[in-house]
């Protein structure tokens, strides 16, 4: 592997990195990855249809109703921030 190849490589990265924010960067914690996948579920829940149905008929609740209560998980799916350390 060149060093030009590895520049390509890396410049790539950060683009995605820039453009969506599911994909992490160097100086994301372990909460904000945990938060971030939650996210992208319940988001890929709630947009397709079939797997709101599947949701719906397990846990025997409307469509409607589990919609918004994947909707309401969005906001803290992981619960609250943990303390950071003040350097």
């Amino acid at each position: 592997m060149q060093a030009s190849d590895r520049f390509n490589i890396n410049s790539q990265l950060e683009h995605l990195q820039a453009k969506y924010v599911g994909t992490g960067h160097a100086d994301l914690t372990r909460f904000e990855w945990a938060v971030n996948i939650q996210r992208d579920s319940y988001a890929s829940y709630v947009g397709h249809y079939p797997m709101l149905a599947y949701f719906s008929i397990a846990e025997n609740e409307s469509i409607g109703r589990e919609r918004y209560d994947f909707m309401q998980k969005m906001l803290l799916p992981c619960g609250l921030p943990p303390e950071r350390d003040e350097d």
